[in-house]
């Protein structure tokens, strides 16, 4: 019992500040979560480091987001991890490093961390950090692909498309895509859109419905 009484403040201030940021009163976000970050709290650090990231209620400063959510990450906080990840890819804070990447991806793809599963298949799409594996890019692309990450749903899709890491195949590679266009904005929208229309040209209209149904029957799932 004194153990949940202890945990009730924590967890009230850890609310008011993700309502605050959801909010947009990034000053009150900020007051909430750092000293519950340098008390040690994982979910209050990853979002310090979100803050600085994105410079949101204080200046960006890619060194202060990495350092925060380093601490997060070395703590099993999963969306810290796959944001450390990025930051090493993309050498924001630190200096640009495919391993260290791909070390920090794997560890939250392996959490479930859908968005971490994709830049995963990326890199070894592209043979970043890692030698160019399709197979294992399409593995990785596939479990973010079916907890319904759009980037991922693409690419698959391509990726069946093109038979690449898997036997082409026009009706899989038109499900995905078509699930792909119907939950992204934009020219992402588009460009997934125009994709699945060059697949329909080259299938016949029994494999168009069959893609059509298999869509229809697809329903999202957590791999956690």
């Amino acid at each position: 019992m004194s153990f949940l009484l202890l945990c009730m403040p924590v967890l009230a201030d850890l609310a008011a500040g993700e309502q605050a940021l959801k909010n947009g009163d990034y000053g009150t976000a900020f007051k909430e979560f750092l000293p519950l970050a340098k008390q040690g709290n994982a979910v209050a650090q990853f979002n310090l480091g979100l803050m600085y990231d994105n410079g949101h209620g204080v200046r960006q400063d890619y060194a202060e987001a990495l350092r925060w959510y380093r601490k997060a990450a070395e703590q099993g906080e999963s969306p810290a991890q796959n944001n450390l990840g990025n930051m090493y890819d993309r050498g924001e804070g630190v200096p640009q490093d495919y391993v260290e990447a791909l070390r920090w991806y794997r560890k939250a793809a392996e959490l479930g961390e859908a968005a971490a599963q994709f830049s995963l298949g990326n890199m070894y799409y592209l043979g970043e950090g890692v030698p160019q594996d399709y197979a294992e890019a399409l593995r990785w692309y596939r479990k973010a692909a079916e907890q319904g990450k759009a980037s991922a749903q693409y690419n698959l899709g391509v990726m069946y498309h093109q038979g690449r890491g898997v036997p082409q195949d026009y009706v899989r590679a038109h499900m995905w895509v078509n699930l792909a266009a119907s939950r992204a904005s934009g020219d992402a929208e588009k460009e997934y859109a125009d994709e699945r229309d060059v697949l329909a040209g080259k299938m016949t209209a029994q494999q168009i419905s069959e893609a059509q149904h298999l869509a229809r029957e697809w329903k999202p799932k957590t791999s956690r």
